[in-house]
């Protein structure tokens, strides 16, 4: 055979084997042990965690809204603000505040703005409850929510996964609630991103 014929199947081959070895367990992305439950085990789940605060989340989110707009059906992605001391509790009762109030589509980017892009203090619940009411929601509302049980609960479970998925930094972003990684391991946010589709891709087959 040809020494270019064989170049030209060597050049379709290589790409493939490169991809396959681009990301490494231990390197790239770390394996979570025990592994923890998903909440729909009919989906891949890939879970952001987050929080408010963190300039590196708000600087990811526009890339997580790009990324997550493209996902297929069988991926279910979700948030959870990551509770890493009790500093970071306000912030995360915000985040589901505004999930059982059904107005995060409304609150989410709005409060990422206005700590990091207006340098406004979010740090009490007058603040936040006044920030709330600035986006329309009333403050009745916000201190039946705020305060509520299914407020807590959900607090309580964030923290709970935050200790069980290892979260040291946020952004991170678990698959199946097997693997971790974040830009301290993948390198970038870009290249994250690129770790979690290629993580997507393995419980895929492994289904």
């Amino acid at each position: 055979m040809p020494n270019r014929m064989i170049a030209c199947l060597l050049a379709l081959f290589l790409p493939f084997s490169a991809s396959a070895a681009e990301f490494e367990a231990g390197k790239d992305y770390l394996t979570i042990r025990p592994a923890q439950p998903t909440n729909d085990p009919a989906r891949i789940e890939v879970v952001e965690m987050f929080w408010y605060g963190c300039p590196h989340c708000f600087q990811l989110e526009p890339l997580i809204e790009e990324w997550a707009a493209k996902l297929p059906d069988d991926v279910n992605f979700l948030r959870v603000p990551a509770v890493l001391s009790p500093r970071w509790e306000l912030l995360a009762k915000a985040w589901y505040t505004a999930e059982l109030l059904g107005v995060t589509d409304r609150i989410h980017k709005a409060l990422f703005d206005e700590i990091h892009v207006k340098r406004k203090r979010i740090n009490s619940e007058p603040a936040l409850r006044s920030f709330f009411v600035q986006q329309g929601v009333k403050g009745e509302d916000f201190d039946n929510t705020f305060n509520s049980f299914g407020v807590a609960a959900k607090v309580n479970r964030a923290r709970q996964l935050t200790r069980n998925y290892g979260i040291r930094g946020v952004p991170s972003m678990i698959v199946e609630g097997r693997y971790r990684t974040s830009a301290t391991e993948a390198g970038s946010h870009e290249r994250m991103l690129e770790v979690v589709d290629y993580l997507v891709e393995q419980a895929r087959k492994q289904r």
